[in-house]
């Protein structure tokens, strides 16, 4: 279920919103003020891996000796 960022024209704020499927993203409002005048935002995304896998030695650090960077 994905956690979608929204910004209310309205009041200014920024809120989220967890949306079960994609046709009710019509009827989200503010948390704030409640207007429904808002703009569903470009978030970052982020992922778990899969019960099970296993991941490689610094592959979650941005940096390793493997890179070609120092």
């Amino acid at each position: 279920m994905p956690i979608y960022e929204f910004y209310c024209e309205d009041c200014g704020k920024n809120f989220e919103s967890l949306i079960m499927i994609a046709s009710a993203l019509e009827n989200v409002s503010c948390k704030h003020c409640k207007s429904t005048n808002i703009k569903k935002m470009v978030s970052a995304t982020s992922s778990q891996p899969a019960k099970g896998s296993t991941i490689p030695a610094g592959a979650l650090s941005g940096c390793s000796s493997r890179s070609g960077f120092s």
